[in-house]
């Protein structure tokens, strides 16, 4: 039976250069889904899946991230005596049910230097790795996260998240290829960042969660500086599939990507139209807009 996943590592250091000019002053794990921001939907689903201690590594600049994690004495006094008792009760609860602490990457040298950093929190112990500006909606009652820990138990060592991507699209994400053991998971046997179009070993994506057992940490030592002279995650994890000790779950869930204009876009307009009280508007504001532009291409 394998150890139970009690842990996880949440990667949030990047400057996210995709969003600038608003991530100049504002870290992109703030960027708001609706009215929340994409760190707290990460928090939220590590909790959901069992987590209860929790590693957020940041860079310089980012303690706007452990404020918003940190209680807000002066507000939730503001909220109780103005009879907010819904709000804040939204309030108090963010984070609860883990405990959260902090550890700065000094230099951003890639996301396997960042998880490097988690060693002593992870000690013997598996850990579960969520990328801090990456919301996956689950499909299920069972978050994304919880999937993996599921597939953990199943398999007994590291874990990545994959989701079928468009041919097209492959070339901007890691790739697995491998061997199917059962319905949705396979073991990984090769692994390809960004293949050449057409180049791909498969369809499946990696999709930015990860279970790792420790051996991560000496296959991360093991790993040369690679492209933009960072450490490379994907590289040490072809370590792991070298050695048959890497599986991939094909996830019941959709990722958004909210560190992209796009994506952050397409997130927000799906997340509202799913709430009741902004669905109307904003579905009469969207048609109109769309035959707007209809109409100036005739």
């Amino acid at each position: 039976m394998s150890a139970a996943v009690k842990k996880a590592v949440i990667p949030a250091a990047g400057f996210g250069t995709r969003m600038l000019p608003f991530t100049k002053a504002v870290p992109k794990e703030l960027l708001p889904l609706v009215d929340k921001p994409v760190i707290q939907y990460v928090v939220e689903e590590a909790i959901n899946s069992g987590i209860d201690e929790i590693l957020m590594i940041l860079s310089s600049g980012k303690e706007a991230v452990i404020n918003h994690f940190n209680p807000a004495h002066e507000l939730e006094a503001r909220l109780s005596a103005s009879g907010k008792s819904e709000l804040l009760a939204e309030i108090t609860s963010i984070g609860r049910g883990a405990v959260i602490s902090y550890i700065y990457q000094e230099q951003l040298n890639g996301l396997g230097d960042a998880v490097k950093l988690a060693e002593k929190f992870a000690g013997n112990d598996p850990f579960a790795v969520l990328l801090g500006d990456t919301v996956l909606d689950s499909g299920s009652d069972l978050p994304v996260t919880g999937q993996l820990l599921d597939e953990y138990s199943h398999c007994g060592h590291s874990v990545a998240a994959v989701e079928a991507v468009p041919q097209e699209k492959l070339s901007r994400y890691g790739v697995v290829g491998g061997t199917w053991e059962r319905p949705g998971s396979m073991r990984v046997d090769i692994m390809v960042e960004k293949p050449a179009p057409g180049t791909a070993p498969g369809e499946f994506a990696v999709a930015s969660r990860y279970v790792f057992t420790p051996e991560i940490f000496p296959a991360l030592r093991a790993t040369l500086p690679g492209k933009n002279n960072e450490i490379q995650l994907t590289d040490a994890m072809k370590h792991l599939a070298a050695s048959g000790r890497l599986n991939a779950r094909v996830i019941d869930g959709k990722r958004y990507d909210l560190g992209s204009k796009s994506g952050f876009i397409t997130a927000n307009v799906d997340f509202a139209l799913r709430r009741s009280e902004l669905a109307g508007d904003i579905e009469t504001e969207l048609e109109q807009i769309l035959q707007k532009r209809k109409n100036n291409r005739v």
